[in-house]
């Protein structure tokens, strides 16, 4: 019978590992062999419990997935939350390998579907499509700044990377119209004003859960939901906190975008103006409208936008 409950810190070159029935800590190298190690221990594994490690984690997921070992993926940040609440204030690979394995136990966090083939590629080519992005966006600050001899290298990176970019999209489209089934939902999400290639390809591979939860679940996981801050008789402002930082700044841009123009988000977004509402508040809660919607339009596989707005 499965009883262990597994924790694991990823590192870049080791993985400890503890369980609920011990206080060791088991080292291996993060190489081949060492997963081969990670999967022979996991084994009788209940529920195998790892932070999010920029990345690092994604050959542990893959092969756990492979021999259909349950296993979840938390925010770091839960996990530190959950040290502190034990009045564990040390932060070392060992202590957060036993944290996990604790917090494994104690919380059964839900556990993390396979992702597709499809859903992998997409997240690569996304990741390094927003890393170009952003190195665009500073090479442009510095050309406007500069007035050296320089400035000819800051326009030559800059068409680099905008080729670069363009290739990129180019890769994407292929790899979302290879697949018929991707290919529709993407056509889909597609099918709302303001909703565009780059917001429609980014919900599909880094919010695969679209279309299966309710809108205020949704909301949450990507960071649009607005927290009560209240005691006793104070009031205080609400405001939204984590959730999927990605995911939220792309939906930004695609709500500030349909708000702009002539979308059924747009009367949404000018009545909370006129109620008093900041730009910036009220535009956040035209991105939770717009992902309520897109929620809704991928779970009944149809366009049927909510009336009135």
């Amino acid at each position: 019978m499965k009883t262990r409950f597994i924790g694991i810190d990823i590192g870049k070159a080791q993985l400890h590992l503890a369980h609920s029935e011990s206080d060791d800590v088991t080292v291996l190298d993060h190489d081949a062999q060492g997963l081969q190690e990670l999967l022979a221990y996991c084994k009788e594994a209940r529920l195998v419990v790892a932070e999010a490690s920029g990345g690092l984690e994604a050959d542990v997921l893959e092969a756990l997935h492979q021999a259909r070992i349950t296993v979840a993926l938390i925010n770091p940040k839960q996990a530190r939350d959950f040290a502190r609440a034990l009045g564990r204030r040390a932060k070392t690979d060992p202590v957060d390998a036993r944290m996990l394995a604790r917090f494994s136990q104690r919380m059964r966090p839900c556990p993390q579907s396979p992702p597709e083939p499809a859903q992998i590629a997409l997240k690569a080519l996304l990741k390094r499509r927003r890393q170009l992005v952003t190195m665009r966006a500073s090479e442009k600050c510095r050309l406007a700044q500069s007035r050296t001899e320089w400035t000819q290298s800051v326009r030559r990176h800059l068409a680099f990377l905008t080729e670069e970019i363009v290739e990129l999209d180019r890769r994407i489209d292929d790899l979302v119209q290879h697949d018929p089934a991707v290919a529709a939902r993407a056509a889909l999400l597609q099918s709302v004003k303001g909703v565009g290639p780059v917001l429609a390809v980014t919900l599909l591979a880094s919010l695969p859960e679209l279309g299966t939860l309710s809108h205020k679940q949704v909301a949450a996981l990507v960071g649009v939901a607005p927290y009560s801050n209240d005691s006793g008789q104070k009031k205080g402002k609400r405001a939204i906190a984590a959730g999927r930082a990605h995911v939220r700044s792309v939906l930004y841009m695609a709500a500030l975008s349909a708000c702009r123009c002539d979308s059924p988000l747009r009367p949404f977004y000018q009545r909370l103006l006129e109620a008093g509402k900041p730009p910036k508040v009220a535009l956040t809660a035209a991105a939770r409208k717009l992902l309520t919607w897109l929620n809704a339009i991928v779970r009944d596989q149809q366009l049927r936008l909510p009336h009135p707005v």
